[in-house]
């Protein structure tokens, strides 16, 4: 997708600047501009020696339905995870609290996700991150609350409860094969999404916010084509963007306000994405990582997916890894690498992962020589994992 490798500057400052115009009085939210909250995390103020170690914990870590369901099974399956996080060196949980269109958390917006009773929408009798955040911090780790801003269900088989917001609005959301996404031209979406992200840095002490690489489903014109003819009415046709400048720009405005609202609630607390390792696909879901990385008030981190073997014949992770680090970078953005435990031990990537056990490690090795800040493991189960023990064990070996 060649013509949009690059978004325009024009567009990327309409972004920033909605969240000056834009007022969410009714909110209860002060929007400000976000050079006043540019107080987050970077390149140069993070001390040198702290590495972000992060694993992240994923709703299907966390279910609860082929147990007894208890607040006491709960937290010593949340304590096995994090003391077993700790035990192999990592720092930091990056926790899924909002898969779907639902929580892991007692909210005002989104029903209790199903994997803690069975029933999206049950009240579990306990809040999950509260109680997270509480043992995480005991073990002396940090905690990011990770969302999926725009999935509401990616298959039929999740029964969506009764006050789930898209049962309320169906206009809110689009159907997409048997999936279902929050449109991101709608601005109640937009005002959904961001209400929920201030209610969990308001009510919990967590470290960080972060993104998924869910965002456009579809690059079908027909997905938001009603909005979009509606835009070029209002603007005029000599005036408007294209489809694509358009819906990246979409993104872009929830992104920028996100950014503004998190660090007006609590500065303190960081705002990371975990976009695809390939950059081009990531313009394919209509993620603009390269104004994200190189202008401040859009993330604080930004965390690519480079689940990619050393030989990786259609992508190696050192060629990936090359890619992100020659983007241009604001001096506000420190760039964290994901990498893939879940593909230890497995003939991924034309059978490439079976030629070592150091994969992993060897991977690190290259984010340090090139002096980057850290890496995420994906995922939990992998990090337990007898397929992945050996990959794992030599990862560990070289986090002193």
């Amino acid at each position: 997708m060649k013509v949009l490798k690059k978004l325009p500057l024009a567009l990327s400052v309409l972004a920033l600047c909605v969240i000056i115009a834009v007022s969410i009085s009714d909110n209860n939210i002060k929007t400000v501009n976000p050079s006043k909250a540019d107080k987050a995390v970077s390149v140069s103020n993070i001390k040198n020696e702290w590495e972000m170690r992060g694993v992240w914990v994923t709703y299907m870590d966390l279910d609860m339905q082929k147990t007894d369901k208890s607040y006491k099974s709960f937290k010593k399956k949340f304590r096995y995870i994090a003391d077993t996080a700790q035990k192999d060196k990592f720092n930091t949980l990056i926790v899924q609290v909002r898969p779907f269109s639902d929580s892991l958390y007692e909210s005002s917006y989104f029903p209790y996700s199903h994997i803690l009773t069975g029933k999206q929408g049950k009240n579990p009798g306990y809040d999950p991150l509260k109680y997270m955040c509480k043992y995480t911090h005991k073990l002396g780790m940090k905690i990011h609350a990770w969302i999926n801003p725009y999935r509401i269900r990616s298959t039929g088989s999740l029964k969506l409860s009764s006050d789930n917001p898209y049962k309320n609005n169906r206009k809110l959301g689009i159907k997409v094969g048997d999936g279902i996404y929050y449109n991101p031209a709608d601005r109640n979406v937009r005002k959904l999404i961001e209400n929920g992200v201030v209610e969990i840095v308001k009510n919990y002490d967590v470290d960080g916010i972060q993104f998924d690489d869910y965002f456009y489903p579809t690059k079908a014109e027909k997905f938001d084509s009603e909005q979009y003819k509606s835009y070029v009415k209002n603007v005029g046709a000599g005036k408007a963007i294209s489809l694509n400048d358009w819906r990246l720009t979409n993104v872009n405005i929830l992104i920028a306000e996100c950014y503004s609202l998190i660090h007006h609630t609590k500065d303190n607390v960081v705002f990371g994405i975990s976009p695809q390792g390939n950059i081009e696909n990531d313009y394919d879901l209509y993620a603009d990582v390269r104004s994200w990385c190189s202008k401040a008030g859009y993330i604080d981190y930004i965390c690519p997916q480079l689940y990619y073997s050393l030989k990786n014949p259609a992508l190696k992770f050192e060629t990936a890894l090359n890619n992100w680090s020659n983007l241009d970078y604001s001096d506000k953005v420190t760039l964290y690498i994901g990498i893939a435990g879940y593909k230890t031990g497995t003939d991924s990537d034309s059978g490439t992962w079976s030629y070592s056990d150091k994969i992993l490690q060897e991977e690190v090795k290259l984010v340090r020589k090139r002096k980057m800040k850290g890496f995420m493991f994906y995922s939990f189960a992998n990090l337990d994992s007898d397929k992945a023990a050996k990959e794992v064990s030599n990862l560990i070996e070289i986090l002193d």
